[in-house]
């Protein structure tokens, strides 16, 4: 077993991803390049810098890519409004994703602060 797959915010990381490709599985074919590709890959990013993170050697550059994993989770969100505003989103599928994200964001926060506070 690897490091980061003890890490809770790892697991709900790799949910989170989950989440996001079951409710962009409906979007249209013409956002496979667009929406669909660019949430996909910012939520897939999220677990990746987690995992990056935790194999580096001090607590200061492992905060630095929970910092990244956190960007890619605003960048979800960001999306996430735009394709509600669309109609790509209902507002229950929305409502899932936004709820998952603020437990995420708080999980990544609380990391990152314990990596820059800690010993």
């Amino acid at each position: 077993m690897f490091g980061f797959e003890r890490l809770e915010v790892w697991e709900k990381a790799i949910d989170f991803a989950d989440i996001v490709y079951s409710v962009t599985r409906e979007f249209p074919s013409d956002e496979r390049f667009g929406l669909t590709n660019q949430m996909r890959r910012a939520a897939v990013s999220i677990s990746s810098n987690i995992a990056e993170g935790s194999s580096r050697n001090s607590r200061k550059d492992f905060a630095r890519f929970i910092e990244i994993a956190t960007v890619s989770l605003f960048e979800v969100v960001s999306q996430s409004f735009i394709s509600r505003n669309q109609g790509l989103l209902t507002p229950e599928e929305f409502e899932v994703l936004y709820v998952a994200a603020e437990e995420q964001g708080r999980m990544l926060s609380g990391l990152r602060r314990s990596m820059l506070d800690g010993p």
